[in-house]
């Protein structure tokens, strides 16, 4: 006879108090706790990670009105002959007249000079030979307000029997933008966090630190914009403008 009484004993023992299910149990609690405390962090990344994308992207605005520092004025003038020496002539007369209009304002000698001369060949359509002698003569002054009297007086040049080319205007440049950059980077910065204040303000949210930011360019224009055509010059009349994209952190 087949005694079954330990077979049944074992299989009425229960598992967790069989040999070597301790160490299974430790390894399975263990594992439990590392699952919480990973779904924990995950839950807590991914919180973090969409409270990081909570940011507002604005632009901000400065603008300057400065005065220009630099004037320059290229002029340029011909004669035309059909003896190359006769033309030479009468453009030494021009440069002549121009150095005197120039010296009579008060401009140094040395801020007038030559710039170019050019010399061509051509035959009419009578088959004359023809000599046309270019030159150019450049001021370059920082005196603004005695270059505007020069271009208030250039008529004064045409009186003097010299003909004035297309093209020859005076020209003013702000050539002092690197002691305003900061200030007016700065500016735009403070314009930037100005809207980005006002969109959280509607959406219900602070605004933090800057995420990142990215400086635009500098323009310069005419002050009073450009009205183009014929007779209209430059001026001494700037407005200097920069555009920063600035990226927000909303709390």
């Amino acid at each position: 006879m087949t005694d079954h009484t330990d077979e049944t004993a074992a299989r009425s023992t229960p598992f967790w108090k069989e040999p070597g299910s301790g160490k299974w149990l430790a390894s399975a609690a263990v594992l439990s706790v590392g699952l919480v405390i990973g779904g924990y962090l995950l839950g807590d990344g991914l919180v973090r990670a969409k409270d990081a994308d909570r940011s507002v992207t604005v632009r901000g605005l400065a603008e300057r009105d400065v005065t220009a520092d630099l004037a320059t004025w290229t002029i340029s003038y011909s004669a035309t002959s059909t003896d190359l020496q006769a033309a030479q002539n009468e453009v030494d007369e021009d440069s002549k007249a121009i150095t005197s209009f120039f010296s009579k304002i008060g401009f140094p000698d040395d801020e007038l000079q030559p710039t170019g001369i050019n010399v061509s060949y051509y035959t009419d359509s009578n088959g004359v030979g023809r000599y046309t002698v270019r030159q150019r003569m450049t001021l370059r002054t920082n005196d603004i307000d005695r270059a505007q009297a020069a271009v208030k007086q250039q008529g004064d040049l045409v009186r003097r029997g010299v003909v004035v080319e297309d093209g020859s205007a005076m020209s003013y440049t702000f050539t002092k933008l690197d002691a305003i950059k900061p200030e007016m980077v700065a500016a735009a910065t403070k314009d930037a966090r100005a809207a980005a204040e006002q969109f959280a303000e509607d959406s219900g949210a602070n605004v933090g630190s800057i995420r990142r930011a990215t400086q635009g360019y500098f323009s310069i224009d005419a002050r009073d914009g450009d009205g183009g055509g014929w007779g209209v010059s430059d001026t001494p009349f700037k407005k200097v403008r920069v555009v920063t994209t600035v990226d927000f952190m909303l709390d």
